[in-house]
């Protein structure tokens, strides 16, 4: 047997369809119910669906009239505040297209992002923690204060067209080391409908509280459209919450789901929690979720965690989920009406419990529509009717899918992508460091960091190296571990030896920075 899955052909999505007024049609037949609670350590904030609905439509005009037309892009700096999904919903509701943007970017990252999609707005939070924007933004910018004015303002009404056309942007590491901005049609929603039942359960009834800021994509979707587009109730934390204090959350919330990476999971088991006798489930995303991890979550509050696979081209579309859990040491299957497969270096499906790489159909309706204007980029990832995600995997008789890794030096710090050849660019410029190399490497049993190693006539002060890293990377890419060599090992054609890195790294590496 071959290592595909056979599902039925995806139905056409509808001629003319918005994302926003899908994801927003369940809660407008009910608007007094609750679509969102922000929580914070002495109070909480609730949305209503009415109150949500009412400020996305107002928000769209507010765009609309700085004089915008349709598929201009508008880059979002926000922090993480209920801004970020009024203004990503309101401008697609508008026929715009938002750029969301992780609010830790520094400066210098941030000009690279306008560069690639050429913004016709920034909205940025200019409050008591200003967002960095690069010294002369190349078009206006708005600040977020303006937009609570907006949200009793007349509601625009919904840009309908063509599903496949532009939606949103979103960020991702490339391999060439330069951000990669992924292009997706309004059509991405249907294709997270396949999520919902494969992997979440979720229903309209449910209370889901993600762990993660608004600004990351895995909240954005898992903890707001999704509930949103099945009518149920989005949990925020507020910002600055501690991983010990989600066990407390979960139980006053009365959450029935929670969603975080396997990181968060690992640091709330260092504490006690409390009983959830409301908690159905977990789920996990962005890094693969160590079974320890796992075993020791159902052990204190006696439910499962439900592990997804995915990316910021297509989000997640291998789980197990209640219905289906995944068998002891897999990731899961493919979701229903996911047309998967393994394939071999030939481009054929290999067999049935042979290492090959995880392809996608073409035609799955949640995958991008390609790399922004870079179509060279986009074509490279396509083998016939196959996007190849470039993550191997093998593919058992039942058709459960067990995560190998990738098959390039990509890095995973906390559930984000990054690519070495970024986080080396921005190091090599350091004073002194004369070669260097990023490394994903592990410092203890299924935890990873982002190791530099970099050669220089003399070992230098690691908090000069991790100052010069803060100011150049957003946190989360900032490495955590520096380690001095007089030369770095390369190859006879004078490629890079990573392999060789992380096996120094792994017989006595530095302690990692906390």
């Amino acid at each position: 047997m071959l290592s595909i899955t056979d599902t039925p052909p995806y139905p056409a999505p509808p001629a003319r369809f918005n994302l926003a007024a899908h994801v927003l049609a369940q809660g407008m037949a009910r608007p007094d119910a609750l679509a969102l609670r922000l929580l914070y350590a002495d109070h909480s904030e609730d949305w209503t669906y009415g109150r949500l609905t009412a400020a996305i439509g107002g928000v769209a005009t507010g765009l609309l009239a700085q004089g915008l037309q349709p598929g201009d892009r508008v880059l979002m700096r926000l922090g993480n505040s209920v801004d970020f999904p009024v203004v990503f919903l309101a401008s697609i509701a508008a026929g715009l297209v938002p750029v969301p943007t992780s609010a830790m970017l520094t400066a210098p990252e941030v000009a690279v992002l306008c560069d690639l999609v050429r913004p016709s707005l920034i909205v940025a939070d200019m409050g008591a923690a200003p967002v960095a924007l690069p010294p002369a933004p190349p078009c206006p910018v708005l600040p977020s204060s303006a937009l609570a004015a907006m949200h009793t303002q007349p509601a625009a009404p919904f840009a309908d067209g063509d599903a496949d056309r532009l939606a949103y942007i979103i960020f991702t590491s490339g391999t060439s080391g330069r951000p990669q901005p992924v292009a997706h049609a309004h059509r991405a929603i249907l294709g997270r409908a396949m999520m919902l039942q494969g992997w979440y359960g979720l229903t309209e009834h449910d209370r889901l509280l993600h762990a993660g800021a608004f600004n990351w994509t895995y909240t954005l979707g898992t903890g707001l459209m999704d509930p949103w587009t099945r009518g149920a109730t989005a949990l925020i934390p507020g910002p600055g919450t501690t991983p010990e204090a989600f066990g407390p959350l979960l139980a006053s919330a009365r959450a029935t789901i929670f969603a975080a990476a396997p990181g968060v999971y690992r640091q709330m088991l260092r504490h006690s929690l409390p009983a959830l006798p409301d908690l159905r489930h977990g789920l996990s995303a962005g890094e693969a979720l160590p079974q320890a991890i796992r075993t020791q979550w159902q052990a204190s509050t006696g439910t499962p965690i439900f592990e997804a696979f995915g990316m910021s081209e297509i989000s997640t579309f291998i789980s197990g989920c209640p219905a289906r859990p995944a068998p002891p040491g897999s990731t899961g299957f493919a979701q229903q009406g996911r047309r998967i497969a393994v394939l071999g270096e030939d481009g054929q499906p290999v067999p049935r419990g042979k290492e090959g790489v995880i392809a996608v159909d073409r035609r799955d309706p949640g995958l991008f529509l390609g790399y922004f204007e870079d179509e060279t980029a986009t074509q490279a990832k396509f083998q016939g009717d196959w996007y190849l995600t470039g993550d191997t995997a093998r593919m058992g008789p039942d058709g459960a899918i067990t995560y190998l890794g990738r098959d390039d030096d990509m890095m995973n710090a906390g559930g984000y992508r990054v690519s070495p050849l970024e986080v080396e660019a921005a190091l090599a410029r350091c004073p002194g460091i004369t070669d260097c190399a990023a490394v994903e490497v592990e410092v203890k049993p299924n935890t990873h960091i982002i190791a530099c190693f970099y050669a220089a006539a003399s070992p230098l002060p690691e908090a000069e190296l991790a100052a010069f890293a803060a100011r150049s990377l957003a946190r989360y890419k900032q490495p955590r571990a520096y380690h001095h060599m007089a030369q770095l090992p390369r190859n006879a054609n004078g490629k890079l030896n990573r392999k060789s890195l992380r096996q120094n790294c792994a017989n006595g590496s530095p302690s990692p920075k906390q």
